[in-house]
């Protein structure tokens, strides 16, 4: 059988080896070799069997190769569908996603891909579905997530300027008897626990809505907690009551924990039994108090998310004691995790 023929003379059989040799195109690379072995004057069948390829695939390779050179051997991708949206249009949706709806003028608080659709079409003129939407909004690096709840008086000025001068904060409020000795940051904040508890998100069957229980009525507990997250250590009372003594026994305890020759920032909020003048402060604790409104400056929050999602919720306490027993369950597991 005759070989195929080869019109471009630029390489020999032994270049093209060295080239496949040196090339990280393993599919390029087998062309390389047969045309190679064509110009060692192997006949077609031959060349093609021993690339692994067939006699005609061979034979149009060698047309791209005369055309082309070894440019022509590398495999040629299709660029795609045209973009539904071009990069001005996906910057201007990002910023739409990331700014929220207007009540009065999008008629919703919160975007659905629904909502979302028409919004594209109204302002780019471009139709699409739902679904790809959400798949437009997940190219973006959007996802579904629970929001965190802001006070409506909150400062993000004083929030930011909190965060900024955290050190110098720190540095006004300790006393001269701390000054040399080993700093702890400590977080604290309180959670009530009750048998109206909360209801959270399960897996079910598309089309239903799953039911749980939840109790009416109105026995709770306080969970006081405090973590040290360098030291991955924590310091937790269950209360009956949120008042200046139950404040008093939860510093106690925070003060036998902190690290022996220490001295622990402790940071809070500004509730009123943080602040009252009948609160016993230990020597080895200084308080920093956060700005007013601000719980998302206290990580100790996520904590009660946590607990609340996966060990808190759907669930009946019969007594107090069954409270507390399930607050205490509940802390000791995620601070031995």
């Amino acid at each position: 059988m005759m070989a195929v023929e080869i019109t471009r003379t630029d390489m020999s059989a032994s270049e093209l080896r060295a080239q496949a040799a040196r090339t990280k195109d393993a599919k390029a690379a087998r062309r390389m070799l047969a045309i190679a072995l064509v110009l060692d004057g192997a006949d077609r069948r031959t060349a093609a069997e021993t690339c692994g390829m067939d006699r005609q695939t061979l034979r149009d390779w060698v047309h791209r190769y005369n055309a082309e050179g070894i440019a022509g051997l590398t495999n040629r991708y299709a660029a795609g569908p045209t973009p539904l949206l071009n990069s001005e249009q996906k910057a201007e949706l990002a910023r739409m996603v990331r700014e929220g709806p207007e009540l009065e003028a999008d008629g919703v608080v919160r975007w659905r891909c629904v909502d979302l659709k028409r919004k594209i079409e109204d302002r780019f003129g471009v139709v699409m579905h739902e679904r790809t939407v959400g798949k437009q909004l997940a190219a973006l690096g959007f996802r579904r997530l629970s929001v965190r709840p802001q006070h409506p008086k909150s400062d993000p000025v004083a929030q930011e300027a909190f965060q900024k001068n955290f050190a110098s904060t720190v540095k006004a409020a300790l006393p001269e008897a701390a000054y040399g000795k080993p700093l702890e940051v400590w977080y604290q904040d309180e959670a009530r626990v009750g048998q109206q508890g909360t209801l959270t998100r399960t897996w079910a069957e598309r089309g239903t809505r799953p039911r749980a229980p939840r109790d009416t009525r109105y026995t709770w507990a306080y969970i006081f907690g405090a973590v040290c997250p360098a030291r991955a250590t924590t310091a937790a009372l269950v209360m009956p009551r949120a008042d200046t003594s139950a404040m008093n026994a939860h510093l106690a305890e925070i003060a036998k924990t902190v690290a022996p020759g220490a001295h622990a920032v402790l940071v809070m909020d500004g509730a009123g039994w943080h602040g009252s003048s009948a609160l016993r402060i230990p020597d080895n604790i200084t308080i920093v108090t956060l700005p007013p409104y601000a719980p998302e400056l206290n990580p100790v929050e996520n904590i009660w998310a946590y607990l609340r999602a996966n060990r808190l919720a759907i669930s009946v306490f019969d007594t107090y004691d069954d409270i507390v027993d399930r607050c205490c369950d509940a802390w000791n597991a995620f601070a031995n995790d």
